[in-house]
């Protein structure tokens, strides 16, 4: 039986992987934080079949306890301050748990179990304001927010220690990927738990910020799975996981507002609260790479994916209704 250990656990994705590994029979092992409102939402059906350990990304000695105890064959390291708007408010926070963290992890690998299959989250906010389209593993990176270059240093020391110390040591570009469990803080969730808000006359307005914005989104679910299949190469690399495809933050409004009837121009307010100090208008990834070496392929479109998280937002509504 294999053995994982998973940071960032209770998080979109690292509920969506540890779904995945225990199918696979993998013993799971989970780093908690210790937080006065442990948030199990996102796990709660999987919570008795998970091994958590107490520590912190920022807490080098609490990691390398936890990787003595769990003894893994694979690392995923998912925990980051994953929020882009308010790494400008918490440049510091960000910079300590989303870069330096990640130093502190690899090198608690190093010492207590250097053969391990080590996956690194890092993101296509790192490309940033963007130097070609469509961004693939060697497009220069340009990152324009503290969340962004975060991850540009996370991203380059997984390399370092590749290089440097010889461990499988990997990391997959990802592009935005979202699921009904995705934090409501992220634009996504804010439209689809708006619509389902809106329709069931609890709301009367979704404000958000810029429409025009680009991005490639997919589906959660089907990315997790390309970590898992990067960690089970021969060789360590890195690789750009997305759909190949731009939509704008409107096209996403439509689908969601047209999927219960409703006309999404009698509801949305654009505020300039919420448009971002250096904006990244245009994300568009290349998963060509990962399409061959890995096998790997997107199962849910975009359509799909934005009436599935309408669907989800609207049963929680309508379940905390009848109480």
């Amino acid at each position: 039986m294999k053995t994982a250990f998973i940071t960032g656990i209770t998080g979109q994705d690292g509920s969506y992987l540890a779904e995945l590994l225990l199918q696979k029979n993998y013993k799971v092992y989970g780093l908690k934080r210790r937080t006065s409102t442990p948030n199990f939402e996102n796990i709660q059906h999987l919570k008795d079949d998970i091994e958590f350990i107490s520590g912190d990304l920022t807490d080098a000695s609490s990691l390398v306890t936890a990787i003595r105890h769990s003894k893994p064959d694979e690392v995923y390291n998912l925990a980051a301050q994953s929020f882009v708007g308010e790494s400008w408010s918490q440049p510091i926070l960000t910079g300590e748990i989303t870069a330096l963290g990640v130093t502190n992890l690899l090198e608690a690998v190093r010492r207590e179990k250097p053969d391990v299959h080590f996956y690194q989250a890092s993101s296509s906010e790192m490309f940033g304001k963007v130097i070609e389209t469509p961004q693939k593993e060697t497009t220069p990176f340009y990152p324009r927010s503290p969340y962004g270059a975060a991850k540009v240093y996370g991203h380059w020391i997984t390399v370092n220690y590749r290089e440097s110390y010889d461990m499988f040591a990997c990391s997959g570009i990802l592009f935005n990927h979202e699921s009904p469990r995705r934090g409501i803080e992220f634009v996504t969730r804010k439209i689809t738990d708006g619509v389902a808000k809106i329709k069931l006359g609890l709301e009367k307005e979704l404000r958000l910020g810029n429409l025009e914005a680009k991005r490639d989104w997919g589906f959660a679910g089907d990315y997790v799975e390309a970590m898992w299949l990067m960690l089970q190469q021969e060789h360590p690399e890195d690789f750009v996981i997305a759909t190949g495809e731009t939509h704008t933050v409107k096209e996403f409004v439509d689908i969601a507002f047209k999927h219960v009837g409703l006309d999404w121009k009698e509801f949305v307010v654009q505020d300039p609260k919420f448009m971002r100090p250096a904006e990244v208008d245009l994300l568009l990834g290349d998963p060509s790479k990962a399409k061959k070496r890995l096998g790997w392929k997107q199962k849910v479109d975009f359509e799909q994916l934005v009436k599935m998280m309408v669907e989800s937002d609207l049963e929680k509504y309508i379940r905390e209704r009848k109480g």
